[in-house]
C-alpha cells in the first residue's frame, strides 16, 4: 500500500512537470488568441483613428427621406477625405442653432431662416449653398384648401394656420413680419397656430383641414406636386410671399482653412459621381455652390437680426 501511494506520488509530479513544459511558451505571440477575454481598452483597438467630422441638420421636407440621401452624401465624403463622417439628426432648428452654438456639430445644413438668427457662442461661416432647378433663390407660397373660401392674406384673420418651425424664414418669419407691418402678432392675429417642423407636413395639414392656411417653401411644393400630385390637387396658391437665398451649409469658423477649402471642393463637384446625384435629387438638392453672404446679409438687416 505504502509503495502504491510513492508511486502515485511521483506521478503526480512527472505530470506537473510535462504540463509545466508544454506551457513554457505561453506567453510567446504564436498560438491561439481567446478573443473572449479581450477588454475595452485592449492593444488591439488602440491604435488611434482621425477625429470624426460631424454633420447636422434638420428635415426641410421628410425625416427618414432626408436621412437616407445624407448617409449617400457623408459616406462619399468620408470616403474622399478619407476620413469619419458622423450624420447628426434634429428635430428643430432652435435645436440646431444650440449644437453649432455648443460646438457639438461642425458642419451644419441650415434653413434660411435659423442662419439669418444665429448667435451662437461659436462663430460660423458660409462653406456652400444649395442650387436647384438652376436656382439658388425659392418663393414662399401662402396656401388654402381647394374648397376654401380663403382668397387673401385678410382673409385668415382669426382663422388657423400650420406654421413649419419657429427659426423657418418661409414656415413664420415670413408671416411674423407682414403682421408686424400690420401692428399685431401671430397671438392676437390667429385663432390658433400650431408647427408641424416640415413643410410637407404643413401642405398635408392644409389639404386634410387641420389648418386653414399655412406658409410654405415653393420647392417643396414643388416637390410634392411631382411625389403627390393628388395631395396638391387639394391645394390653391393664394398667394406667393418674399423670395429668399437657399437654406445654407455652414462650418464651424476656427476649422482651419486647408480642410475647409478641401471639403469645399469636395461638395461642390460631389453631384458628377452618380449615386450621390440620384440621392441629393430626393431632397431637392441639385448641386452644391459658391455661397453669396450678401443675400443673407440684406435679409439679416430688414428682419433687424444682428
Amino acid at each position: 500500500m505504502k509503495l502504491f501511494k510513492n508511486f502515485y506520488l511521483i506521478f503526480i509530479s512527472m505530470t506537473l512537470i510535462f504540463v509545466s513544459m508544454l506551457c513554457g511558451g505561453c506567453d510567446k505571440s504564436e498560438g491561439n488568441i481567446d478573443f473572449s477575454e479581450l477588454q475595452e481598452n485592449s492593444t488591439i483597438n488602440s491604435i488611434p483613428e482621425k477625429t470624426p467630422l460631424r454633420i447636422a441638420f434638420a428635415s426641410v421636407i421628410s425625416p427618414i427621406d432626408t436621412r437616407k440621401s445624407y448617409h449617400v452624401l457623408i459616406d462619399e465624403l468620408s470616403r474622399q477625405l478619407d476620413q469619419p463622417v458622423v450624420l447628426i439628426q434634429k428635430k428643430t432648428y432652435e435645436e440646431l442653432n444650440v449644437l453649432l452654438a455648443n460646438g457639438e456639430a461642425d458642419i451644419a445644413f441650415l434653413s434660411t431662416g435659423a442662419y439669418i438668427s444665429y448667435k451662437g457662442a461659436y462663430p460660423i461661416e458660409l462653406l456652400a449653398m444649395i442650387k436647384t432647378n438652376d436656382t439658388i433663390f425659392y418663393d414662399t407660397y401662402l396656401i388654402t384648401a381647394k374648397d376654401s373660401d380663403i382668397e387673401s392674406f385678410d382673409d385668415l384673420y382669426h382663422k388657423t394656420i400650420a406654421f413649419t418651425d419657429p427659426a423657418s424664414f418661409s414656415g413664420k418669419l415670413v408671416i411674423d413680419n407682414i403682421l408686424s407691418s400690420k401692428n399685431t402678432t401671430v397671438e392676437e392675429y390667429f385663432y390658433r397656430y400650431f408647427y408641424t417642423y416640415n413643410h410637407d407636413k404643413s401642405i398635408l395639414a392644409v389639404a386634410n383641414h387641420l389648418a386653414d392656411a399655412a406658409s410654405v417653401d415653393s420647392q417643396v411644393y414643388d416637390y410634392t406636386l411631382k411625389k403627390n400630385p393628388d395631395i396638391i390637387k387639394q391645394i390653391k396658391i393664394i398667394d406667393v410671399l418674399e423670395k429668399a437665398p437657399s437654406g445654407p451649409i455652414v462650418i464651424r469658423k476656427d476649422i482651419d482653412k486647408e480642410t475647409k477649402a478641401k471639403i469645399q471642393n469636395i461638395l461642390f463637384n460631389i453631384h458628377t459621381v452618380k449615386n450621390v446625384k440620384e440621392a441629393l435629387n430626393k431632397v431637392m438638392i441639385d448641386q452644391f455652390v459658391v455661397p453669396n453672404p450678401e443675400l443673407y446679409e440684406n435679409l439679416k438687416q430688414k428682419y433687424k437680426i444682428k
